[in-house]
């Protein structure tokens, strides 16, 4: 699939079978962005622990991010796609995010997030990057030349998803604290109770005694 009237700003994910590959990915990602074929934004190898976790081994951004991808889109959506107890994204967003993608979860379809997630295998490398291309074409060869398959999403879905996905925890969590300090004052509630029965009861023992 090609279009070479209008640049087009996505994110891809590309598998790999030997890891050597997705490293040399990288390096053909930057010389594509030096030739202006493409616009490289960022891009990440990336490695899908068995918890479900996902650890960066090599990355590569734009001046106003050097030195990580977590900065922009690319960071925010390993954040969310790798972070099955929450990581604390770093940059200028500071949002604290969770996986909600389970790799088994049949509900995904649809999701773009979803799709990401599951292309990021356990065990296996795999590139991610923000670009904007000319034409799938160029990206396509490239990536194909290495033995890599190309999952390929608009920067607006996954902006849009990441939003979602981020507004979705956050109500989740003032649910879940919520239904903590119901907890707690229902307990609360009945230590009260409790108390107020046994100070009865002692004062109930009492009265017989003080009348004999």
């Amino acid at each position: 699939m090609s279009d070479s009237k209008q640049s087009l700003d996505n994110v891809i994910t590309v598998s790999f079978e030997e890891d050597a590959n997705a490293y040399e990915a990288i390096t053909r990602l930057k010389e594509l962005d030096a030739q202006h074929q493409i616009a490289l934004a960022a891009a990440a190898v990336v490695v899908r622990d068995q918890d479900g976790t996902i650890d960066e081994k090599d990355e590569v951004s734009t001046p106003e991010w050097s030195g990580t991808a977590g900065g922009g889109v690319l960071g925010l959506l390993i954040g969310i796609i790798g972070g099955p107890l929450g990581v604390l994204v770093g940059g200028a967003t500071g949002v604290l995010v969770g996986s909600m993608f389970d790799l088994d979860d049949a509900d995904e379809t649809g999701s773009v997030l979803g799709e990401i997630s599951k292309a990021v295998r356990v065990g296996h490398t795999e590139v991610l990057a923000e670009l904007t291309e000319q034409s799938y074409e160029v990206i396509d060869t490239a990536m194909s030349q290495l033995g890599g398959s190309v999952l390929r999403r608009s920067v607006a879905d996954v902006e849009a998803e990441i939003a979602a996905a981020e507004k979705a925890q956050r109500e989740a969590k003032h649910k879940a604290r919520k239904e903590l300090r119901d907890t707690r004052h229902k307990k609360h509630q009945k230590e009260v109770h409790d108390e107020v029965e046994a100070l009865k009861a002692k004062l109930h023992h009492k009265k017989p005694a003080a009348a004999a």
